[in-house]
């Protein structure tokens, strides 16, 4: 029966397996129908990825050089697009939508021979910590069905969990790839912004958006960033900086690297007990190993989240606004006599109840009366930031933290809490307000028996170190 630990090792399952591609994408495709209560896939490409998966059957049959990605079985988030198949962003507003273009990350990805096998359910338009937003209904949680997978990226991150998929791609605007592989166990990464092309991502904050990697493999997160890395002609904030060879980085291990973490954090009177043990354990063990782990006084932590969301919400007020029912997408004509009605009513139909929420709080922030003191004010602060976390670097390779302040909830238990759910994200949204590289790595599991790990952060474009330290980290 087949079975998936690696690219690597699945790569040397296909020497030997003439039809080794077929067999993986029968497996799969088997697995998500076996597995479709959890509702991580909004569509499955079955038919194309079994053809697809003939196809490199054949080429290696024929002693053709074969690629990087060769036969890797890769399901996309639904804000990712991919020519040809539909892409709606889990909303109303973009029902049987079909993308006429690929992104340039699914591109290069099947230019060294992935299979896309489907796509997979999310918050709408990326917008939530729990997956529950989708306007297709709530993803759940492999190991435990009444808990939530996390958001937004939650249905790529079960398709890995669950063993759907060899690896997903998601979104991370402020924690949606890292959060989610927190809940569910797995290994979740964004690279630096601009390290990956956003060419082809629907957008929601434009200055924050990364196509993040779910894993369950270091390596195989880290051949996929590699893979996708590199500078775009169709993304102008896509960096021409070289890509280094990360699956190389990933085997390496290493210690006596200076590590940070803030204080602030593990004192937070939000953060789960036992993650606040387990992670001061884990900083004595990582001393233990040969680490210099220091603490140091971050008092920036509480203006975090009301900054994150100010300057997301704004840009996603102007993102969105090309979603209004005349080019494409759902439009309302029940009772409409005039254009600007049209607008209104397909905008309030099409858009779920946080979409709507965060478009008018956007609206809010950039208007006339608040634009100072709030985008401004918001803006400012995100300027701070970024000049203290280049101070820190100066002293300092890595910043770790908890990635989340507490595990997997269950399903609706936060759903008429707004601020309660925003605060699920006070640890990750800071790697996006400043742009670093960031993951999230299982190390731990709860008294509830759900998991949960640490985020490590590195300098800019040092993704190199941020693998070395994971397999660190991760190494018995």
């Amino acid at each position: 029966m087949f079975s998936y630990t690696s690219i690597k090792n699945y790569h040397s399952f296909l020497r030997s397996n003439p039809d080794g591609c077929v067999q993986a994408v029968k497996y799969y495709l088997a697995a998500i129908e076996k597995n479709n209560h959890l509702n991580a896939f909004l569509e499955v490409f079955a038919e194309e990825a079994l053809q697809r998966a003939a196809e490199l059957d054949q080429q290696r049959k024929e002693g053709k050089p074969i690629g990087r990605m060769h036969g890797v079985v890769v399901s996309l988030k639904d804000v990712i697009c991919y020519k040809g198949h539909m892409v709606t962003a889990a909303s109303k507003i973009l029902d049987n939508f079909e993308s006429v273009y690929s992104a340039t990350a699914v591109e290069r990805l099947l230019a060294e021979g992935a299979i896309i096998i489907g796509r997979n359910n999310c918050d709408e338009f990326a917008m939530g910590s729990s997956s529950e937003n989708s306007a297709f209904g709530a993803v759940k949680n492999a190991i435990d069905t009444s808990r939530v997978p996390g958001g937004s990226s939650g249905g790529s991150a079960v398709a890995v969990q669950a063993n759907l998929t060899m690896i997903s791609l998601g979104s991370d605007t402020g924690g949606s790839v890292r959060q989610p592989a927190d809940f569910c166990g797995i290994i979740g990464m964004k690279p630096t912004y601009g390290r990956i092309s956003r060419y082809g991502l629907i957008a929601y904050a434009s200055s924050f958006d990364q196509i993040g990697i779910f894993g369950k493999n270091l390596t195989d997160v880290a051949l996929a960033l590699e893979v996708m890395s590199g500078e775009d002609n169709f993304d102008s904030t896509a960096s021409s900086k070289p890509v280094a060879s990360y699956e190389e980085h990933s085997l390496k291990t290493i210690t006596g690297k200076k590590i940070a973490y803030f204080k602030q954090v593990l004192d937070h009177p939000g953060i789960d007990p036992a993650i606040k043990a387990s992670t001061e354990n884990y900083i004595q063990t990582l001393r233990d190993k040969g680490f210099v782990v220091d603490a140091i006084n971050f008092d920036w932590l509480d203006y975090i989240v009301p900054t994150y969301y100010i300057l997301t919400t704004a840009e996603a007020t102007s993102n969105l606004s090309r979603f209004d029912g005349v080019r494409y997408g759902y439009r309302s004509t029940e009772g409409i006599n005039n254009l600007n009605e049209m607008y209104k009513q397909s905008r309030s139909k099409g858009f779920g109840k946080e979409v709507q929420r965060r478009i008018l709080l956007g609206n809010f922030v950039l208007s006339s009366g608040y634009f100072d003191a709030y985008f401004t004010k918001a803006q400012q602060v995100r300027k701070i930031l970024s000049d203290n976390t280049a101070k820190i670097f100066e002293q300092y390779d890595a910043i770790i933290s908890p990635t989340v302040p507490s595990p997997a909830f269950k399903l609706g238990e936060k759903s008429n809490d707004s601020v309660a759910m925003y605060l699920a994200d006070i640890y990750t949204v800071y790697a996006n307000l400043v742009g670093l590289p960031s993951i999230s790595v299982p190390l731990f599991t709860h008294s509830n028996g759900m998991p949960f790990g640490l985020q490590l952060m590195t300098n800019h474009f040092n993704e190199e170190l941020m693998f070395s330290l994971s397999n660190s980290f991760l190494a018995k």
